[in-house]
Parts: structure tokens; sequence; C-alpha cells
């Protein structure tokens, strides 16, 4: 099965619409907080304040747009209000984690800086990851009428997207390889989460 089949399913069944919205608003806010937890206490950068900023409102956006299928569905992150509540729970710490024990051998870092270089590939990857889902999203939503949209998160993305790129070439030559070695990892814990999001679904 492929992701426009999925969310097919998913946008035509009120209750699995809500949650599927609510799991994407809960790896937003894991996004947002992830970023937040490696900001420099007095070296933040604006772009790094900007990113989680735009990762919290996507957050807050998407829970929102759960009020225009029913405004009492999901008003937690709890397990029972998601979709494959484990694999979407555990995604991004266990990409974060496998990034880091790459990058810490890579590069030899420690500390602060180990976690800045994770903040920068391991959102590069997610960001190639939402550049692809969201737009199929989308679609669904609109060929079906949906009163849900999330054009405006699909714009802000793309832009993030290139912002990590310009970030990645400035903190290493070699970027690029151990980029698309995140993006293997990533790939892996999404073939997992989606195999799962379709035996909830199905």
């Amino acid at each position: 099965m492929e992701w426009i089949n999925l969310l097919e399913i998913v946008v035509k069944t009120p209750g699995l619409h809500a949650r599927f919205l609510n799991t994407l608003s809960f790896m937003e806010n894991a996004g947002a907080r992830k970023i937040s937890s490696c900001e420099d206490p007095q070296t933040v950068s604006l772009l790094q304040l900007k990113h989680a900023a735009e990762e919290h409102r996507h957050a807050y956006y998407l829970k929102k747009q759960i009020q225009k299928i029913d405004p009492l569905a999901c008003p937690t992150f709890e397990a029972a209000e998601l979709l494959a509540a484990v694999p979407t729970q555990q995604y991004l710490n266990r990409l974060d984690l496998k990034a880091c024990r790459l990058l810490k051998k890579h590069f030899g870092l420690s500390g602060a800086a180990l976690k800045f270089a994770a903040y920068l590939f391991v959102t590069y990857a997610i960001e190639v990851r939402a550049d692809e889902l969201y737009p199929v999203y989308q679609q669904v939503l609109t060929a079906q009428h949906s009163r849900v949209m999330v054009r405006s998160i699909i714009l802000e993305e793309a832009g993030h997207l290139e912002e990590m790129l310009t970030q990645l070439r400035a903190f290493s030559d070699d970027w690029e390889a151990i980029a698309q070695a995140v993006v293997a990892m990533e790939n892996d814990l999404h073939t997992q989460w989606f195999n799962a999001l379709v035996k909830e679904v199905v």
C-alpha cells in the first residue's frame, strides 16, 4: 500500500482522521521540543529559534484542525488518541539516538556540539520526509473536499529544508554522505511506522 491509498481511507473516516492529525501534531511537537533541547542558552541562533517556533505552530495548527472534524476528539497526546502510538512516540528519539552514534563516531563530537550536529542532520532527514508526506496529504484532502488544510505547513517545511541545507553545507564539507546515512536511518523507521499505521487502519 502507498501513502495516498492509506490517506484516502483515513480522510474518509472521521475518527481515524482526527487521530491521524493528532499523530502528526504529536510528531511536530516532539520535533519542536527536540530543537529547543539542542539550543545553547547563550548562543542560539535566530534561525534555530525560528525553526522551533514554526514547528510548535505546526503542532498547534494540526491540533486545531481536529476541531473541524470533531470538537471533542483527541484533547491529549495519550496513546489511545494517536495512530500507531508506540512507533509514533519512539520515532524521533530512535532517529536521534542512531544519528548521534554515527556523528560521534564520524566527527568525534560530544556534549553540546554533538547535540547541535544531531539537530542539523536529524532535522534535515525529517524535513525531507515532510516534503514528501504533506503534499500527498493535501492532495487527498483536496480530492475529498475536506475542510482540513495543510498548505501553510507545506510552504514552511519547504523553507525549513532549504535552511537546513544551508546550515549543513556550512557545518562540514562531507555533510552530504552523512546526511544520506541519516536519511537511510529515517527511511527504516518510516517504513516501520507506515506498516504499523497500515496494520491499525486497514
